[in-house]
C-alpha cells in the first residue's frame, strides 16, 4: 500500500524538477457547477501533464548502477513524454513503446526529449509484452505508466500541493485511466483531510474501473475509441485497484459530448487548453454529477497535450 509518507518523500525528491502548478478558479465554472471549484492545472506542468511527477520520482528511485542501461516505458503519449523528459534531465537513455494512433503532438513531444520510439498496433499487439521484451534484451528498467508504488507516490504530489493551498475541500475529483493518479491523490487527500470525498471519472466508452468496482474484481474491456486517449487502459492496475477500492467514494461516467463541451468551456471561459483526458474530471463537475451537498471541489486537470487539429475540431463543433 502507498502511504502519505511515500508521497511526502516523493515531493521532496522531485521538488526541483517539477512545476508547482497553479490552482485556478472561475466564477462561470462555479455558477454552472453549483459549487466552488478549484482546478489544479497540471496542463501547465513541464511535460504538459501530471505524468512528469510519477516519472521523475521513479527515475530518481532507480539505483544508479542500473541507470546506465536506460529505461523503457509504454504509453499513448503523456507518460511517454514524462519519462523522456525525466530521463533527459538525468542523462539517461529512454525507449518508449507508443501506439500507431498516438496523438502526433505527443509523439513529437516525446521524440523532442531525445527518446527512441518503438510503435505498435494497440488493437493487435500487447504493449506490456513489447516493453518487457525490450527490458529483457537491453537490461533497461521498465517504468509502468501507473501500476508501481514509485509512480503512484509521484502522482500523489499533485493533490498534496492542492490541499496545501486549499485545505478545506469537500471533494477531490480526478480522471481515471489505470488508476495511478487517483490512487496517489486520494491517498494523500484522505491523510490530510479524512472527511474529503474522492471521486474518479471515466469516459462512458472506457469504464473498466467503474465496472471493476461494481463487480469487486478487475474487469478487462476491449480497446476503447474514446476521444480521451490517455484513459484507454483496458483494466485497472493490480496495485491501483485495491487502493481505489479503499479510497474512492465512486466513479462517475461522462459522455464524449460532455468531454468535448468541457474542453470548449475551459478554453472559452478560463482561456486554458485542456486535452480530452484532462477535461474528463471537469466534465463531471460542470454537469453536476457529484452529490449536491458537495460545495468545495478540487479538480485535477491532468494535462493539456492535445493535437492542434483535434482542438480546432472540438472548438468548431461548439
Amino acid at each position: 500500500m502507498i502511504t502519505a509518507t511515500d508521497i511526502l518523500q516523493a515531493s521532496e525528491r522531485i521538488r526541483s524538477v517539477v512545476r508547482h502548478t497553479p490552482v485556478m478558479t472561475s466564477r462561470g465554472v462555479d455558477v454552472r457547477a453549483g459549487a466552488q471549484v478549484f482546478f489544479k492545472c497540471e496542463n501547465f506542468q513541464g511535460s504538459g501533464s501530471f505524468k512528469l511527477r510519477g516519472a521523475s520520482n521513479f527515475v530518481r528511485c532507480i539505483p544508479k548502477a542500473d541507470l546506465s542501461r536506460g529505461v523503457v516505458a509504454f504509453s499513448s503519449g503523456n507518460h511517454a513524454q514524462a519519462v523522456a523528459m525525466a530521463c533527459r534531465q538525468m542523462g539517461v537513455q529512454a525507449t518508449i513503446v507508443m501506439p500507431t494512433d498516438a496523438p502526433s503532438a505527443k509523439v513529437a513531444g516525446t521524440r523532442a526529449q531525445g527518446a527512441a520510439i518503438v510503435v505498435y498496433d494497440r488493437f493487435k499487439e500487447d504493449r506490456e509484452a513489447i516493453g518487457a521484451r525490450i527490458a529483457l534484451e537491453t537490461g533497461a528498467t521498465l517504468i509502468p505508466p501507473y501500476d508501481h508504488p514509485w509512480t503512484i507516490a509521484g502522482q500523489g504530489t499533485a493533490a498534496l500541493e492542492l490541499l496545501q493551498e486549499v485545505p478545506d475541500l469537500d471533494a477531490l475529483v480526478t480522471c481515471v485511466g489505470g488508476g495511478g493518479l487517483v490512487s496517489g491523490c486520494g491517498t494523500i487527500a484522505k491523510a490530510m483531510r479524512p472527511s474529503v470525498r474522492v471521486f474518479g471519472v471515466e469516459p462512458e466508452l472506457a469504464s473498466d474501473t467503474f465496472q471493476s468496482l461494481q463487480k469487486g474484481e478487475r474487469v478487462e474491456i476491449p480497446p476503447s475509441a474514446t476521444i480521451a486517449d490517455g484513459l484507454r487502459s483496458p483494466k485497472p492496475g493490480a496495485i491501483t485497484f485495491p487502493i481505489m477500492q479503499r479510497i474512492l467514494d465512486s466513479v462517475l461516467l461522462v459522455s464524449e459530448d460532455e468531454i468535448k463541451d468541457a474542453m470548449r468551456f475551459l478554453a472559452m471561459r478560463m482561456k486554458i487548453v485542456v486535452e480530452p483526458s484532462g477535461a474528463v474530471s471537469a466534465a463531471a463537475v460542470l454537469n453536476r454529477k457529484l452529490p449536491g451537498e458537495v460545495k468545495r471541489i478540487g479538480v485535477v486537470l491532468s494535462g493539456g497535450n492535445v493535437d492542434a487539429a483535434l482542438l480546432a475540431e472540438v472548438l468548431a463543433e461548439g
